[in-house]
């Protein structure tokens, strides 16, 4: 199984997915751990003398292909839920290989571990014998690394490539270290190449007996990186010291390796990650907070804060978060964002959110000193200018800059990803109204216009979650009723004519499950296979057009009320994997003026922050009576014991499901309905009357939207 569908199934196998216009965005979000801060734990966690629980590791491709790694080398690490155990190898890594028959190690397209996992395999293959090769995607066979190379030969490494010069794949043999006060590496086109060195430093101190000098030669980009790694080598107690600037000073701490595990270390939350939500926060009004980075982070990208700042965002520090809102409301009810001239080397990362955000700011925006884009997952800046031009900018580009001219009307677009996450997260961006949109709606009716992201699973590399918490996010800006209960309890009408009545969007949610339902019975797939479930989940092609439920363009709102189909539906939604599939497809209905959702977990799952939350229910005898009056209207044959019978038991196993189970929770919020006796009209009012009594806090709503 690939990392990518391991992480998040829900995205596996989707060529495309399709963001229509987001009005409005707020919420909070729990920051996934930051990849920079993982991998280099991971690495230092694994040298170390003493076991380490790493709390918060990031799960994604790029901490599993290091993981792996590190297991090939003979390091014990273990996953704990959230946390992950490292048992330190004290510098003593056990493996071996020959020539002929080298170990493989497989590092993707993740360039922190391959930089810095080449000079710890140096450093151990200087006290035992062995070969080992290190190899990637065909993108990471296109990244340079020779100036690292050359760094450790001048050591005395043995390093072949193997296909092109000064790029990976390379084998690594065994060979002596010659003893030296200074291991030196030209570090201007990336700051990794430091930090590999800065990170072996200690284990070669300590066999050497020295204190070891490290220097970065000419000009050192992405600072803040290496002063991250600077912070996590005295996390495990070396003593580290700069001299001069880019020239630093350790001294190894009392092990075997020249490292002490802390014990327990923390992961913070990527800072990167957050630059997405942050800049949502900005072009969706807000406030977005974002958890686990904040004023005291060790990661550089915080200050990505400050650059959307500039650009027109209101923003709030606290130890520990950032939270990111308009500072103003322009002429169309839309946040005012302005154009920037940034010197972006010390945020090359998170700078490329910013090409998204230029898109809807009065006057250009240029971005300099990026000239590492060209380098990483795939030539960055060439591949922001051709999307963004896509999207109806006018871009300049050079060897190190940017300058984006925003689009008076931007235009409908199919993203290329080029296997980046940071290209589709950054564009994804570009879902939210632009002033071009609300004039195209005034002149010629609603615009239509959509951003397809290809490839959306790139995102697996650093931040599975984001396509739903961006999602998730959107549907919080936006009033919601969600209307919960079992079968036949009413609350399908109940929540048509409650939409209805105060004019907002109305989501029958048990319609997708149905309509997965029907798909899975006529394709032949069994109910019982979860993956292959959420893989048509994914696929599905649906449509809601007035009263009328369309499934490949086939009107299919009478088919999908069998009672066939209806029980499929209650055995497939016990799978996570399904629910994960639809779940941000229900979250994306939730537009202005507002939703009324009805289903079996929109209040506890789908919209837990919703303004009004209903349990509505009836007598199971009740509801049998309901629907079998509704089926021998539509003119079916239809059994009153049968239809009891079948209610009960799908009641039951509502009910008991691991996942979300449909039962009504007191002091959870939502209010119980029971509608045994009530009429439509008194259930509708009573509904009505709970969302006039709660009284939500104002949310960013643009004017016309």
């Amino acid at each position: 199984m690939a990392a990518s569908d391991r992480l998040n199934p829900s995205l596996a196998g989707i060529s495309g997915l399709v963001l229509d216009v987001r009005r409005g965005a707020c919420g909070e979000v729990p920051l996934p751990g930051s990849k920079s801060f993982s991998i280099r734990a991971l690495l230092l966690a694994a040298w170390a003398q003493g076991h380490t629980r790493l709390k918060g590791l990031l799960d994604s491709d790029d901490t599993a292909v290091m993981i792996e790694s590190l297991k090939r080398l003979g390091v014990r690490i273990e996953r704990e839920g959230p946390d992950c155990l490292v048992w330190g190898a004290d510098g003593l890594l056990s493996f071996s290989g020959t020539e002929k028959e080298p170990v493989e190690c497989f590092v993707g397209n993740s360039g922190l571990t391959v930089r810095t996992l080449l000079p710890a395999v140096v450093a151990a293959l200087s006290a035992q014998e062995g070969s080992l090769v290190l190899r990637g995607v065909p993108r990471m066979h296109e990244r340079p690394i020779g100036d690292l190379v050359d760094g450790l030969r001048a050591l005395g490494a043995q390093i072949d490539y193997l296909e092109a010069d000064g790029f990976p794949p390379l084998r690594v043999r065994s060979a002596a270290l010659l003893p030296a006060d200074e291991l030196a590496v030209v570090a201007s086109t990336s700051s990794q190449f430091l930090t590999g060195l800065l990170q072996m430093a200690p284990v070669l101190g300590r066999a050497w007996n020295r204190t070891v000098r490290v220097r970065a030669l000419g000009e050192l980009i992405s600072r803040p990186y290496v002063d991250l790694s600077v912070a996590l080598l005295r996390r495990f107690g070396v003593t580290v010291s700069e001299v001069r600037a880019g020239c630093f000073e350790l001294e190894a701490a009392p092990a075997r390796s020249g490292l002490l595990s802390p014990g327990e270390l923390a992961i913070e939350g990527d800072a990167s990650s957050a630059s997405y939500l942050l800049a949502a926060g900005l072009l969706g009004g807000g406030p977005i907070r974002v958890l686990g980075a904040g004023a005291k982070s060790l990661q550089g990208d915080v200050r990505f804060a400050d650059a959307l700042e500039q650009m027109g965002a209101r923003i709030r520090w606290g130890d520990d978060f950032m939270e990111s809102s308009a500072a103003r409301v322009g002429a169309h009810g839309l946040p005012v964002v302005r154009g920037v001239d940034l010197d972006c080397n010390h945020i090359p990362d998170a700078a490329m959110t910013l090409v998204a955000v230029a898109l809807y700011a009065q006057g250009p925006t240029r971005l300099r000193n990026i000239g590492s884009w060209r380098v990483k997952e795939t030539d960055r800046i060439a591949a922001m200018a051709t999307e963004a031009r896509k999207l109806g900018a006018q871009v300049e580009e050079g060897d190190d800059f940017i300058v984006i001219h925003p689009p008076a009307r931007m235009q409908t677009a199919s993203i290329q990803t080029y296997d980046d996450h940071r290209v589709a997260m950054s564009f994804s961006l570009a879902s939210f109204v632009h002033a071009g949109d609300l004039s195209a709606a005034a002149t010629s009716g609603p615009a239509g216009r959509v951003v397809e992201i290809r490839d959306p699973a790139c995102v697996n590399k650093t931040f599975p979650d984001y396509f739903d918490c961006l999602a998730d996010v959107c549907a919080q800006a936006v009033p919601v009723i969600a209307i919960d209960g079992p079968t036949a309890s009413g609350k399908g009408t109940v929540a048509a004519l409650v939409a209805q009545r105060l004019g907002f969007h109305y989501l029958d949610s048990g319609a997708l499950y149905r309509l997965l339902a029907l798909s899975s019975l006529r394709s032949g797939v069994s109910a019982q296979d979860e993956r292959q479930l959420a893989d048509v989940a994914a696929g599905l092609e649906m449509a809601f057009e007035g009263g009328r439920v369309l499934l490949c363009g086939e009107d299919v709102t009478e088919s999908i009320r069998a009672e066939d189909v209806g029980n499929r539906a209650s055995e497939l939604a016990v799978w996570p994997a399904v629910r994960r599939s639809l779940l941000r497809r229900q979250r994306d209905c939730a537009r202005l003026p507002g939703l009324v959702a009805d289903g079996r977990d929109m209040g506890s799952v789908v919209f837990p922050y919703a303004r009004t939350r209903i349990f509505l229910t009836a007598s199971a005898e009740a509801r049998a009576e309901r629907r079998h009056k509704q089926l021998i209207e539509k003119g079916f044959s239809a059994n009153l014991a049968n239809l009891l019978a079948d209610l009960q038991a799908r009641d039951a196993r509502d009910a008991s499901r691991a996942l979300a189970p449909l039962k009504f929770v007191e002091g959870s919020g939502a209010v119980l309905l029971d509608t045994t006796s009530l009429s439509i009209e008194e259930a509708v009012q009573r509904v009505l009357g709970a969302f006039e009594r709660s009284c939500p806090p104002h949310h960013f709503a643009p004017k016309g939207a």
